[in-house]
């Protein structure tokens, strides 16, 4: 009795049952060509009577040198990114343009703790290029490693390395716009609450020495454009995750003092902290923006929030989408070159000038 595999039928053999040329069979396969009704069918016939589903993709990527797979490295659990709608929708606009190429997308989760480990898993995987699309490490040694495959790369800003593309914001200049508007309402007293500034930070004050020592190019950055406005002498706090507890325990710590030194605004690095700040305001009884400015960073869609937040909009769907332009151009042969998004600060109800 034969234990091995049924070996899998052939569009040769497909196209000797139905009586036509193999390059008819396969037209009709591929949708490229003009073939007869009748004769379609009658290839579509032998195909379903010898259990011949379709061109074999492997031997397809094969003759076409591609994979028609494009590796995606996001930092930390997927979980986290699936909670954060602004990483959906760059997701999602990177997915709309890799369909078109056509490729499909691995997501990679690469572990904080050990980033190591991912070169092994990268390893085991075909793939026509890699794209960082969220926010990563400056360095990060999967570079060296996809660098000797010869597999072209995609950044957000990071890793900062000249064999990775970039899409950048100028993160500070986005981030000194949220505090200038804050500054020219009339503030004086202003906090900040950043990202993540090191792989293993915790929610916890930091002051200007830490961003010289900072993992995280987006969070220095728009921690020093804050201190380009306010000065380093503002208090300031990092957190663990960018999520929305984070940002309600980082704002407690900054807002449960007494009310001279209290601060009137708090400019966020991402809208989930920013509204974190806001649920801790309510709590305290503070109410926003009568007593409390806040402003974030991202301008995710919020359809439960009672009011319009007043953020910095960097596109999330248009990053991915432009994320991918940039993969579709390095698979044709081409170099595009470094870019730079830009953004725009959107004046809603969660700033006001600050309380008399």
């Amino acid at each position: 009795m034969s234990t091995g595999r049924q070996a899998r039928a052939t569009l040769r053999e497909v196209a000797d049952r139905a009586g036509v040329s193999t390059s008819t069979a396969s037209l009709v396969f591929s949708g490229k060509g003009p073939v007869a009704a009748a004769t379609a069918e009658r290839v579509r016939a032998a195909a379903a009577a010898l259990g011949y589903a379709g061109p074999d993709p492997l031997a397809s990527s094969l003759r076409h040198g591609r994979a028609g797979v494009v590796g995606v490295v996001v930092e930390g659990r997927l979980l986290h990114a699936f909670r954060d709608p602004f990483a959906v929708s760059v997701l999602d606009g990177l997915a709309q343009v890799l369909d078109a190429v056509p490729a499909g997308m691995l997501l990679i989760a690469q572990p904080p703790s050990d980033p190591e480990r991912t070169v092994a898993q990268l390893a085991g995987y075909a793939l026509d290029a890699v794209v960082f699309a969220l926010c990563g490490p400056t360095h990060n040694p999967v570079v060296d490693h996809l660098a000797a495959r010869g597999i072209p790369m995609v950044g957000n800003g990071a890793p900062e390395d000249p064999r990775v593309v970039q899409l950048r914001l100028d993160e500070r200049a986005a981030s000194a716009s949220a505090a200038l508007h804050l500054r020219d309402l009339g503030h004086r007293r202003a906090a900040h609450v950043a990202m993540q500034l090191r792989t293993d930070s915790r929610t916890e004050p930091f002051a200007l020495a830490a961003l010289d020592a900072a993992d995280y190019p987006d969070a220095r950055d728009r921690a020093r454009g804050f201190i380009d406005v306010f000065g380093d002498d503002a208090p300031m706090v990092q957190t663990s995750l960018p999520d929305l507890e984070q940002g309600r325990l980082a704002a407690r710590t900054l807002l449960d003092v007494p009310r001279e030194v209290r601060p009137t605004a708090i400019v966020a690095q991402s809208d989930l902290l920013a509204l974190g700040a806001v649920q801790a305001a309510e709590e305290l009884g503070l109410r926003v923006p009568d007593d409390l400015s806040v402003t974030g960073f991202d301008g995710i869609e919020l359809p439960w929030f009672p009011g319009t937040l007043t953020t910095v909009l960097q596109h999330g769907e248009e990053k991915g989408q432009r994320l991918g332009a940039m993969v579709q151009a390095l698979l044709d042969g081409e170099h595009p070159a470094n870019a730079t998004m830009p953004t725009e600060l959107r004046i809603g109800t969660t700033s006001a000038p600050p309380p008399t």
